[in-house]
């Protein structure tokens, strides 16, 4: 069936007349929402999905991407415009005297991600479809998400986000593809009799149920329909008769319970490492279990299976696979491990140390030991193969196993045929410092795919009045072919355009400050900068240096209230990690310094600061088409490559940014003139790390302004934060800034000086706005998804 056709919107329209007269008239948003949500499911049938999906299987190879999170927000609207019937709909709802906004906004925010590794992921799943292209999720049915965000007296609250309330009208359950999942127990080797070969025995273990529950994945008026595939756990039958006690059983649930368990302590930790290997063997399983339907050699996996790993969390797919190919398929050692890395592939996200994996030998002996096994034979052979040709030294530092340890980075690497970066600053990183034992031993695995974001859901569906503009201005074919959208470019000078766009934009703003003070009480003006920094709260992300661009000019103002400087809203959107008290203490002081300012009336409304809660893709498609500013400010060399920068672009944000992750490639597409980059380049970073020379205090005692707002946080001049403060005080001087805020401190505020001037200069910022939309376009995630698919996975859209 073509999904667009003028036939299918016309008896579309007739069944929702139909099914919202007779079933429905008196029925509250929600049950609304239901009900048209079944109606565009029947459309996009389980039954043709899964036809689809092996048929796929016989003819073509299929990417599955492995993800810990997937962040897709609300899928009613996605749906129907990728169905080419969004209008339609929207029209039909409304004939019948309902409110389609009200129904739309009853569908809760699948809580499956936290930040921009979910996101990521989700952008990825719309463009595969999109681009024709057969690639499917394989995540975890989380029950209740990261957790959903409060404050109380300043301080973030985390509440069970209990999105799966009201069940999820866009999920199939699918009881004949579960699978079985081995923990603990005892493992050891022993002969069988029939085959002589030494096979696994398995004592006592634990085994867990995975439920597969599917979502269709809906390409853009293509007619393709990928999979999402979400696992749950349940106890199986034969496993009922032992004895669980209560705990027992809410430790199982805990496995799909909730994202990213506390890991400060051991059970947190374990519940993770569970987690992890849950979701990665049922992926597994699956997909082996559909190809051994077409009858070819297990070993030719790598010809009809790609599967990769997104960040470090699914590395267990290395040994699982190795296991079931072994284990279940009896494939020799050697050419199990020559279709397990042609098979895999691996994108690192990140510079820090700390988000790459590394779990105590122990803990992966107890909970899953035949993993164990095979990690040490990994390990043993990589060894083997590796001392002939490499010094020990280079060896000792790339094992998987050191010092009690396995490196999940480590087994992903060796494992897989590829291994990515995800912005070019970040793939240079990788090979030149962080991974460079890796590169000098594997060069040409490493190469670079730049992030990229779905256009549909932040233009199309989260900017409708742009979307209008771009449409009237330059046609529509931008909205199947993103490169078109830089057509725009050459209006930069058209004074009509650039009325139509400040226009959208003041819209925008309009419906983002009547949302603050709904759920805030805090009133602003739409005349003042929306200055906006959205994105998860770590230090190295540097908020805090946000902070005291905020407290400078409060007290500017205070001892001149007359000051010539355009009028700010500050607007934040961010979660911090439970156990993380340092961003949960900055969380308490952005909040106090709200509190402060908003509430004090000798600056004339010329500051604000909001602080949005529970920060998720729903309430980012209402940030992200007002803000006019976006601040991307961490520290160069530690974000890999960010995707907020490009959205709050492509929307006409003007970019304040460091030389970090993709912001380079921003620039690179905008020109210097139209971002305004400050602070200190990857560099200077890294001569401070060879060096050791860099000293916060001797910075805060030698400049006079920032003595100022350092001491606020610690002499009552901000109430309210007196631990709190003093933990923010010795972050920066105790223990010597460990992301260099200090150092960017000047400038950043010369940046910001230069942004205040920008904008007293109407013709000449909507200049610069417009010129960030046109290039917008260059991030399009379909754009990476295709390279994604030509040199690594070499899968091809469907013929």
């Amino acid at each position: 069936m073509n999904l667009t056709t003028e036939q299918f919107q016309k008896d579309f329209k007739n069944r929702l007349h139909h099914k919202f007269s007779i079933e429905t008239r008196d029925a509250n948003a929600t049950e609304l929402f239901q009900a048209l949500g079944s109606l565009i499911k029947s459309y996009i049938s389980d039954d043709w999905r899964e036809d689809r999906q092996d048929q796929l299987q016989n003819q073509q190879k299929i990417a599955y991407y492995f993800s810990i999170e997937f962040l897709p927000g609300k899928m009613l609207k996605s749906n129907l415009l990728n169905l080419g019937i969004l209008d339609i709909v929207r029209d039909g709802i409304t004939e019948l005297g309902l409110d389609f906004d009200a129904i739309a906004e009853a569908e809760k925010d699948m809580a499956l991600g936290n930040g921009g590794l979910g996101r990521l992921a989700s952008c990825f799943m719309d463009s595969l479809a999109s681009t024709g292209l057969p690639g499917f999720g394989n995540g975890i049915r989380y029950k209740y998400g990261l957790f959903k965000q409060e404050f109380i007296d300043g301080y973030q609250v985390e509440l069970p986000d209990s999105w799966l309330k009201s069940g999820n009208i866009w999920e199939v359950r699918k009881d004949h593809d579960q699978v079985d999942v081995r923990f603990e127990g005892n493992v050891y080797m022993a002969e069988n009799p029939e085959t002589g070969k030494l096979e696994p025995v398995y004592e006592n273990p634990r085994v867990l149920r995975g439920i597969p529950y599917d979502t269709a994945m809906v390409g853009f008026e293509n007619s393709q329909v990928n999979n999402l595939r979400l696992w749950d756990v349940e106890i199986p039958e034969f496993e009922e008769n032992k004895y669980y006690s209560i705990n027992e059983r809410r430790q199982i649930q805990d496995i799909t319970g909730v994202l990213y368990p506390d890991d400060s302590n051991y059970e947190g930790r374990k519940l993770r490492l569970v987690q992890e290997y849950f979701f990665t063997s049922c992926g597994l399983q699956s997909i082996v279990k559909k190809f051994k339907k077409f009858d070819l050699p297990m070993d030719d996996i790598h010809k009809k299976v790609a599967v990769h790993i997104n960040d470090t969390h699914p590395a267990l797919a290395v040994a699982e696979l190795m296991r079931i190919l072994v284990d279940e398929e009896g494939l020799e050692w050697d050419r199990a491990w020559n279709a397990t890395v042609k098979t895999m592939s691996y994108t690192n996200h990140t510079i820090m140390s700390e988000a790459l994996e590394k779990w105590p030998e122990e803990m992966i002996q107890y909970n899953i030991p035949r993993i164990y096994q095979i990690i040490l034979e990994i390990d043993r052979r990589f060894v083997e193969e590796m001392s002939p040709k490499e010094h020990d030294d280079l060896i000792n530092r790339t094992r998987i196993v050191q010092n009690g340890q396995i490196h999940m980075a480590h087994l992903a690497i060796i494992g897989s045929h590829s291994t990515n970066g995800v912005a070019k600053i970040h793939s240079d990183l990788l090979k030149d410092v962080v991974l460079h034992d890796f590169y000098t031993l594997y060069p040409d695995r490493f190469n670079n795919k730049t992030n990229g974001i779905a256009l549909r859901r932040w233009s199309q569906i989260s900017n409708e009045s742009l979307s209008k503009v771009l449409d009237e201005t330059i046609g529509r074919e931008w909205r199947k072919d993103a490169s078109k959208i830089e057509l725009l470019e050459a209006y930069k000078d058209d004074l009509t355009v650039q009325a139509k766009l400040a226009a959208s934009k003041k819209l925008n703003k309009q419906r983002l400050a009547d949302y603050i003070e709904k759920t805030t009480g805090v009133k602003v003006s739409t005349d003042a900068i929306f200055d906006v920094q959205v994105k998860r709260l770590h230090a190295y992300k540097r908020q805090q240096l946000k902070l005291l661009h905020i407290l400078k000019l409060y007290f500017d103002l205070k001892e001149n209230p007359n000051l010539a400087i355009p009028p700010r809203v500050f607007i934040f959107g961010a979660k911090a990690a439970p156990s993380y008290y340092y961003a949960k203490s900055l969380i308490k002081c952005i909040n106090e310094v709200g509190n402060l300012i908003n509430n004090d009336k000798t600056i004339n409304d010329k500051l604000k600061v909001v602080f949005l809660p529970n920060y998720n893709v729903t309430l980012a498609e209402l940030i992200v088409p007002a803000a006019d500013v976006s601040e991307q400010i961490s520290l160069a060399s530690k974000e890999a490559s960010g995707t907020s920068n490009m959205k709050l672009m492509l929307n006409g944000a003007v970019t304040v940014a460091t030389l970090d992750g993709a912001n380079i490639e921003i620039k690179d597409a905008v020109g210097d003139e139209n971002i305004i980059i400050f602070g200190m380049d990857k560099d200077r970073v890294y001569q401070y790390y060879r060096e050791q020379n860099y000293n916060a205090y001797e910075i805060y005692n030698s400049n006079e302004t920032l003595r100022k707002l350092l001491n606020a946080f610690v002499d009552g001049t901000i109430p309210n934060i007196e631990r709190v403060g003093q933990e923010i005080f010795d972050a920066l001087i105790k223990y010597n800034d460990e992301y260099f805020t200090l150092a960017d401190f000047d400038s950043y505020i010369e940046a910001q000086e230069k942004l205040d001037a920008l904008y007293t200069d109407k013709d000449a910022w909507n200049r610069v706005s417009l010129i960030n939309t046109a290039k917008g376009g260059r991030f399009s995630s379909d754009d990476t998804v295709k390279r994604y698919a030509e040199d690594i996975w070499h899968i091809e859209p469907m013929k």
